[in-house]
């Protein structure tokens, strides 16, 4: 299935899935000689792993070297996000993960072997893309309230990328604010997590939409609900999560990271390259006919969202009281 959409992606892009290679060498800071790898800390076929192929060919003519795309998969993230923190901060190797997923991980995780605010620095904001809730097709429920009231009704079964993951808390608080009742299995990626839905083997899940609505396309997933607050232009019929639960948004929010200490020429050399190429029609345009929006920050901006994130998550894991070593 996996392998299914990395074909269906490199069709869709024109984009080969593995390395691009340059064909010039622009002026600036200069990042020739080794490859700049990309470390996507989630496994192949997520949101970050598409954003991260789609752009890797462009990236690489622009800079001048070759991109290799590295899926880092473990804790949740946390194994690649701590590679690249302790990576030399020479511009050769840089971090594309769920921003809002990385700014959890300290409030979640009791051992984090990295601080994420001081042991890497915001690059590039790329992308945002709202969670769907989703269910197997044979799941009796077509809107949010039915399948509430089903879940009150019989034991149901919601299937997490990860514990302590941005699905799982927004998991959480849709049953703190709904009272709905299920139990939480966890996965090592999105993924499982949706083959396994898939499969039957659990009822429900949220999930990046990047991710999750090939498969709603392909009637392998029913939608329940989206979870930005306005609807979507792709899925208009569809309702929102707030429609039904009023304020309530969650999602992914896809950007990139580097070792801190990189060179500020390197750094705004690597920052000013991914805003481009992220806004060229080709990629802008693929990541939008799969339910992506391309939303940019630069490194400040970003940083500042980071912290905002950081702070709020403390408040809402606390609260939900998921730790993890």
């Amino acid at each position: 299935m996996r392998a299914a959409a990395v074909t269906a992606l490199t069709s869709l892009t024109g984009f080969p899935m593995i390395r691009a290679h340059a064909a010039t060498s622009p002026a600036g800071a200069d990042l020739s000689g080794s490859p700049l790898r990309i470390i996507v800390p989630y496994m192949a076929g997520g949101s970050s792993d598409i954003i991260a192929r789609a752009i890797s060919n462009p990236l690489a003519e622009a800079l001048g070297t070759t991109v290799d795309v590295e899926n880092r998969v473990g804790a949740n993230g946390n194994m690649g996000a701590d590679a690249v923190a302790k990576s030399p901060a020479d511009g050769h190797t840089i971090l594309l993960c769920d921003v809002r997923a990385l700014a959890i991980s300290p409030a979640v995780y009791t051992k984090l072997s990295f601080d994420p605010s001081k042991n890497l620095q915001t690059v590039a904001m790329l992308a945002y893309s709202p969670h769907l809730l989703v269910v197997h097709p044979s799941v009796p429920a077509n809107t949010l309230p039915e399948l509430i009231a089903l879940s009150k009704s019989k034991p149901m079964t919601f299937a997490v990328t990860a514990m302590g993951s941005a699905p799982h808390l927004a998991g959480i608080q849709l049953q703190e604010r709904t009272g709905g009742k299920w139990d939480y299995i966890p996965y090592k990626g999105g993924s499982q997590a949706i083959n396994d839905t898939i499969a039957g083997q659990t009822d429900i899940l949220i999930n990046g939409m990047l991710a999750t609505l090939p498969f709603v396309q392909a009637k392998r997933l029913k939608i329940i609900a989206v979870s930005k607050p306005t609807r979507v232009a792709l899925l208009p019929a569809v309702p929102t999560i707030a429609e039904t639960v009023p304020g309530f948004e969650s999602g992914t929010w896809q950007g990139v990271m580097a070792p801190a200490g990189m060179p500020a020429t390197m750094l705004a050399r690597i920052s000013s390259e991914l805003l481009r190429v992220i806004r060229l029609p080709a990629v802008r345009e693929q990541l939008i006919a799969q339910g992506a929006e391309v939303s940019t920050m630069a490194p400040a901006d970003m940083a500042r969202f980071f912290e905002a994130e950081r702070k709020n998550w403390v408040a809402v894991v606390g609260k939900a009281g998921v730790k993890l070593d």
